[in-house]
């Protein structure tokens, strides 16, 4: 990387924490790759001030934004205008800052200079499809079509993910949450375009292809796991997913392997939500080895 300069711009990601955040890493590693003179940094914006946050990215004409957790349901009423995809989703984890260039809205990644004029927040959701390209490449599959599937979680990147399966049409959904309406209020949002898809919000009896975990339960090691360990013991999911990257092997990963589960993290869903927000940024193709080789150095550190 040149070093920063008068005309070195920024991009970053938001949460609330954000200090396990392993996107500077890959996003820096793709910047450099293609030679565009910017930093990705990050920094923990407590949900109050989120909208002031935005409001000062776009103000210092930042490139653009990532939102992790809690932000991505709560940015959808904060951003300028919203892709159709974002807000079927409900929810945005990727903001491009945009200006007008004759009289057509362009990423400011794309200006030269800081020539813009008027300036805007365009939300989007790359976590979605994102997740279905790492559940088919980690576990050797070529279609969800007609699987069973135990979500855990609700909101954010679950919430995406859950309507995104039932998009892929997965025969049986299991949506499990802390707050029992919430799941059924998602089921509802479900059933309006995917009657087929078999919604179920009980999970002691079932027996699933999948485990995906989309809480925050694994981020650290004093957590309880996200699903009860005698069923766990019992049904023998063939495959146990956690959104969660860091630790690369959660408590939860830890006892599927035990019983010979196939297991995988959320590296690969980090991976390719975060190339797709540097093509929406940059309109380059992201290079996908070398953001893959950063996220792996700095996970797992090899």
């Amino acid at each position: 990387m040149l070093s920063i300069n008068a005309r070195t711009r920024y991009c970053a990601v938001l949460g609330h924490p954000v200090r396990h955040s392993a996107s500077p890493a890959m996003q820096n590693a793709g910047i450099a790759a293609l030679a565009k003179d910017w930093r990705y940094l990050a920094y923990d914006v407590n949900p109050d001030e989120l909208r002031q946050a935005i409001d000062g990215a776009k103000a210092m004409k930042f490139i653009g934004l990532n939102l992790t957790v809690p932000h991505k349901l709560l940015a959808v009423e904060m951003v300028d205008a919203i892709d159709p995809r974002a807000k079927k989703w409900g929810a945005v984890n990727t903001v491009v800052f945009e200006t007008k260039v004759s009289g057509k809205w362009v990423p400011l990644g794309t200006v030269e200079g800081f020539e813009a004029g008027e300036v805007r927040s365009h939300g989007y959701n790359t976590d979605a499809d994102a997740i279905v390209q790492s559940l088919l490449e980690d576990f050797s599959w070529t279609t969800l079509r007609g699987s069973s599937v135990l979500l855990l979680g609700a909101g954010g990147a679950a919430r995406s993910c859950a309507l995104r399966l039932a998009e892929e049409k997965v025969g049986t959904i299991y949506l499990i949450n802390r707050t029992k309406e919430k799941a059924v209020q998602l089921g509802a949002e479900i059933a309006k375009e995917n009657s087929k898809v078999n919604l179920k919000y009980e999970y002691q009896a079932a027996t699933v292809d999948m485990v995906i975990n989309g809480t925050s339960l694994g981020l650290k090691a004093s957590d309880a796991l996200p699903i009860d360990l005698d069923w766990l013991k019992a049904r023998k999911p063939k495959r146990v997913y956690d959104m969660i990257y860091r630790p690369a092997e959660t408590a939860l990963l830890k006892e599927a392997k035990k019983i010979g589960c196939k297991t995988a993290n959320g590296l690969g869903m980090l991976l390719y939500q975060g190339a797709r927000a540097l093509e929406l940024w940059s309109g380059d193709k992201a290079p996908i080895k070398i953001m893959r080789e950063a996220l792996v150095r700095e996970v797992q550190g090899v």
